[in-house]
């Protein structure tokens, strides 16, 4: 890099800080669009094989769906349910996103000259997923170009959200990481401002990055401002607004 260049990178290391505070950045914690649009473009032909190339499986809650390092012989579509996706660490499990109905699992794990799952994911709740076989999946973005257009366009989402979800975690402080939280859960899972926990405690920990008893200390808190309402495992929004400044500039 010449010494232009350089100079030029450190003048703009600053605008690119406060656009980012200005913009929105994509959301954290989920992927919102369902997923379900890309097997409108397919031939019926295309769809009678995709239904011999697929099977249909039920997971209780806390079963393991892709297992990181084991082969990834199916790409996986979440039917029903809730899922997490992350990399297991020795100590804490590092979570990418939360995975909810009508949504690929294991898309980053199918390119060419990988075999196998580059991450976990496991079920939150009680789960229904279709397993559609690696190979089959492969021709059929070969074939079809505008199924290969949707796949690429989710990939892209996927990807717009792991950015997010690592400006999150770097950028924002403990109180601005469980507001983005907390609004992601109620606007982006549950589509509502009273919900009902499935996930744990080290859960939400691992979520945010932070330790079990930082979480609780600052969900204590936002409660004692009016902010939140918690009752056992169900918790209720009660200013967003502020939440949301929290989450921004936190």
């Amino acid at each position: 890099m010449t010494q232009h260049e350089k100079f030029t990178l450190f003048v703009h290391l600053p605008q690119i800080s406060n656009y980012m505070k200005q913009s929105n950045p994509p959301a954290s914690c989920i992927v919102e669009n369902p997923q379900t649009d890309c097997f409108s473009v397919l031939t019926d032909e295309e769809k009678e094989l995709l239904d011999k190339n697929t099977i249909t499986i039920e997971y209780k809650k806390g079963e393991v769906i892709a297992k990181q390092g084991s082969f990834a012989s199916h790409v996986i579509f979440l039917k029903s349910g809730l899922v997490k996706v992350f990399i297991g660490g020795q100590s804490k499990d590092l979570i990418l996103k939360m995975i909810p109905e009508n949504h690929f699992i294991g898309l980053s794990s199918i390119y060419e000259g990988n075999t196998t799952f580059i991450y976990s994911a496991s079920t939150y709740v009680d789960s229904v997923a279709s397993l559609i076989d690696v190979n089959y999946f492969k021709s059929l973005m070969r074939k079809n170009g505008q199924f290969a257009y949707k796949m690429a366009n989710i990939q892209n989402e996927n990807a717009a959200q792991v950015y997010g979800r690592f400006y999150c975690l770097t950028r924002k402080q403990s109180g601005g990481l469980v507001a983005d939280l907390m609004l992601c859960l109620a606007n982006r899972v549950f589509k509502s401002d009273k919900f009902c926990l499935p996930i744990s405690r080290s859960d939400l920990a691992d979520l945010t990055g932070l330790s079990i008893e930082s979480v609780l200390r600052i969900m204590k808190e936002f409660k004692a401002e009016g902010l939140i309402d918690t009752k056992g495992k169900h918790i209720e929004i009660l200013n967003p607004e502020q939440l949301d400044k929290i989450s921004r500039f936190g």
